[in-house]
């Protein structure tokens, strides 16, 4: 993708990606997870804000914080860093709504 993306902050094994999104409603922390499944070499791409309280992904929570091509080029990116570290993977994404799936 030939966007702007945000700063990533990453884990040591690249399976935790987190950066802010920078908008009209303020900085709001992100989250990209990859979690392994039950499945050998199957990991599932979780992404949402990030709960201040408990630190965990909130993938229903709607941000509209005007840079939805910024953030989504953001993730993308993960993928790429993510497939580099592990290329003999797979990776499942399923969005929490019919339109995120989109």
């Amino acid at each position: 993708m030939n966007h702007d993306k945000y700063q990533l902050e990453a884990d040591r094994k690249l399976l935790i990606f987190e950066f802010t999104s920078i908008g009209p409603k303020g900085r709001v922390k992100k989250i990209v997870q990859y979690s392994e499944t039950n499945l050998k070499e199957f990991f599932n791409l979780g992404f949402g804000d990030k709960d201040d309280k408990t630190g965990e992904i909130n993938d229903a929570v709607i941000t509209n914080n005007g840079d939805s091509q910024k953030v989504l080029a953001t993730v993308a990116s993960t993928v790429y860093a993510f497939t580099d570290k592990y290329p003999n993977t797979w990776i499942y994404i399923q969005g929490s709504t019919e339109v995120r799936t989109r």
